[in-house]
């Protein structure tokens, strides 16, 4: 799959809050931009400034709420490499962390980036598994993001 081969590329890239540049720096959200544009050529839309919080205080969802804008909804249950993952960090939280599923089957990986680790593969233990809110696919090859965010 395309999205595992481009999220492999970023794994050693540092954590840097805000950041998408392979190599230099990337958190998580960073890393899922930094492989649209290694699938698509070009981001879907202008990203305004986002503290580390994720709009926990007014407890709105908007990592989530993106990704219901630019990425393809799927069952939890339906788990496939290339899968944009959305976690919910506590119970009852804002979801504000992802990665990208790298391995499915009895020893499922995700890719993400995390602060003081930066872009790694690692296990999708019981509890990264259980913190899942969300799961998405990249759109299709054919289906740009343009045909995507008009709803084609």
């Amino acid at each position: 799959m395309r999205a595992v081969e481009e999220a492999r590329r970023w794994i050693g890239t540092p954590y840097v809050h805000q950041a998408s540049r392979l190599g230099a720096g990337c958190d998580c959200l960073g890393l899922v931009r930094g492989v649209w544009r290694g699938l698509y050529g070009a981001e879907p839309e202008a990203l305004p400034p986002y503290t580390r919080d994720w709009a926990e205080p007014g407890r709105e969802e908007v990592l989530t709420k993106a990704a219901m804008r630019l990425l393809v909804p799927k069952p939890l249950s339906a788990a496939a490499p290339g899968d944009v993952l959305i976690f919910r960090m506590r119970a009852g939280r804002v979801a504000k962390h992802m990665g990208i599923q790298s391995a499915c089957g009895a020893t499922p990986m995700f890719i993400h980036s995390y602060d003081r680790c930066g872009v790694v593969e690692t296990g999708l233990s019981r509890p990264w598994a259980r913190r899942i809110a969300a799961r998405f696919a990249f759109p299709a090859a054919d289906d740009t993001h343009e045909t995507h965010l008009k709803g084609a």
